[in-house]
């Protein structure tokens, strides 16, 4: 289990610099749900206040990772990696 667990999070570290190097930056949503799932998994739960009403960007960010509460970082790792996967050949890299 602890391999596995080491294996998910060397994939997750790789998912993290690859989405960055996409030759077609993906579309706002996507971009939220790598967000979310990318704060779920390096930090927990969210543990911050909600932007201001004026902040669009910042409250689209907070909810992406609110949505999250109660999900495992394991579990957000995953998902994470698995839509990186669908934006690589979506998108190219």
């Amino acid at each position: 289990k602890q391999r596995v667990k080491r294996m998910s999070q060397v994939e997750f570290k790789k998912a993290a610099e690859e989405v960055k190097h996409l030759k077609t930056k993906p579309a706002d949503d996507e971009m939220l749900f790598i967000y979310g799932r990318y704060k779920q998994a390096t930090m927990g739960d969210i543990n911050t206040e909600r932007p201001g009403m004026l902040d669009f960007t910042g409250k689209a960010k907070w909810d992406a990772w609110n949505e999250l509460k109660g999900t495992t970082k394991e579990d957000a790792m995953k998902a994470y990696i698995n839509k990186v996967e669908e934006l690589k050949k979506k998108y190219g890299i």
